[in-house]
């Protein structure tokens, strides 16, 4: 029986490719992955984003095994980071990572999620008004620090970890200083404990950011506006001492002697 119920699904499977042949006039019917492969690169080459998806979509389609269908995979996600696409992007570098983990370019997959994630926060929303994107919901920053991290983690030694470690570092200062203005928003609502709640979160998880300062102070504020005095001192005498050593905090606020303050903001550095 079970015999027979293949032999019917190979004969129905066999009906379908013949009944349903590559359209008439398709340049690719009669191509090679090889060649399907050369197109699609010659598209993406030429910035044309959607036609190179396109193609490789087509491999993969026609040749779904061997490597000319790997690396398609990984230049559709390519192909939709350099058009701002981010959701799909990172969702075909997944793809990749879970069919093929142990492909000699994974690291690369992990990079393009962080860079998609990266892009989707700052790149897009640097054009708008100049609105600081930390002013936003945190989650592509958190997401793309995440992929990062997995990157740097997962392969310390890849050429994409150096890269990966700095936009991290930036990311970083943009969670903390997200948590700033949120703490800043309960401030001025008088939600005194909500807003040390915050400031105090920003000391737990980013103990190096230049926030850290700010956070003491709206401490110090809503200590006060509660008249927790003795917590309130505590607070200062921390500030204090924060502000009496200089910061050797990379991307802190402190510019070196000699040197001017770029009018790229954070975000801007890789454009």
């Amino acid at each position: 029986m079970r015999h027979s119920l293949s032999v019917f699904l190979l004969l129905t499977l066999t009906a379908c490719s013949l009944l349903n042949p590559p359209p008439e006039g398709d340049a690719s019917a009669k191509q090679s992955a090889q060649e399907i492969y050369a197109d699609a690169k010659e598209k993406l080459n030429e910035g044309n984003y959607e036609a190179a998806i396109k193609q490789y979509e087509n491999l993969q389609s026609r040749y779904p095994y061997g490597r000319y269908a790997q690396q398609a995979m990984l230049e559709i996600a390519y192909s939709y980071y350099r058009q701002n696409e981010a959701e799909p992007a990172v969702a075909a570098a997944d793809r990749f990572i879970k069919q093929y983990p142990n492909n000699s370019h994974v690291d690369y997959a992990y990079y393009l999620k962080g860079l998609a994630n990266f892009n989707g926060e700052v790149s897009v929303l640097g054009d708008i008004g100049g609105q600081d994107p930390t002013e936003r919901d945190p989650k592509a920053a958190q997401d793309s620090f995440d992929a990062f991290k997995d990157l740097v983690t997962r392969f310390p030694n890849s050429k994409y970890a150096p890269d990966s470690r700095l936009r991290m570092k930036y990311l970083v200062n943009a969670l903390a200083k997200y948590e700033l203005h949120v703490a800043r928003y309960y401030l001025r609502r008088g939600a005194y404990i909500a807003a040390v709640n915050r400031a105090q979160g920003i000391l737990t998880l980013y103990p190096n950011s230049p926030s850290t300062r700010d956070a003491l102070e709206i401490m110090v504020q809503a200590y006060d506006a509660m008249g927790m005095t003795t917590l309130r001192d505590d607070a200062k005498c921390v500030l204090a001492q924060n502000n009496s050593t200089p910061s050797s905090i990379p991307g802190g606020n402190e510019i070196p002697a000699g040197e001017t303050k770029p009018e790229k903001r954070w975000w801007q550095i890789w454009k």
